[in-house]
Formats: structure tokens, C-alpha cells, sequence
């Protein structure tokens, strides 16, 4: 393995949980699971756990998806940290 070779901490392919957050919107689930489906088209909304912040302005979703490769989930992450409803990822 070279210098800039970085060895994965996860095994692929394997089911990885994404924990997105994001300012209360009542499109906010269903914008992200269409966003992520762009790269894991089997995402689906059962996968998907949303809890409000305590005062309600923010939402926190937990996806799960299933994913490949390293590319995949990298490609995921990408797309999710552009999205502009997203605050955070994680």
C-alpha cells in the first residue's frame, strides 16, 4: 500500500447508517432519501429514522443505506453535504 493509500475502516459491502441533520422542513425525509437514491437507488424510507430537535427547529434523520464500495458512500456524502437543506453529516 502506497503513501497516499488510505486503508478502509469498513468492510464492503455492508449496510452504513448516515446521520444527517437539518433545519425543520416538511420535505426534509423525503428530499434526502431522494438525494441519496441518486447513488443507492434501493435506499427506502423504512430505513430511515427522523427525530426533531428538542425546541423543533431542526430535524435529525438517520438513514441506512446499502452500500458497495467506498466510492458509493463517498459519492453519498458528497451529494448530502451540498444539499441545501443540510446542515451536518455524519
Amino acid at each position: 500500500m502506497s503513501d497516499n493509500e488510505q486503508k478502509s475502516l469498513v468492510e464492503f459491502p455492508c449496510s452504513f447508517p448516515i446521520k444527517i441533520m437539518g433545519e425543520k422542513h416538511p420535505e426534509f425525509s423525503d428530499s434526502i432519501l431522494e438525494a441519496v437514491r441518486e447513488h443507492a437507488p434501493d435506499a427506502d424510507k423504512s430505513s430511515l429514522v427522523e427525530r426533531h430537535s428538542s425546541k423543533g427547529n431542526y430535524t435529525g434523520l438517520t438513514l441506512t443505506v446499502n452500500v458497495e464500495n467506498q466510492e458509493q458512500l463517498d459519492n453519498i456524502y458528497r451529494t448530502l453535504t451540498s444539499h441545501p437543506k443540510v446542515k451536518v453529516v455524519l
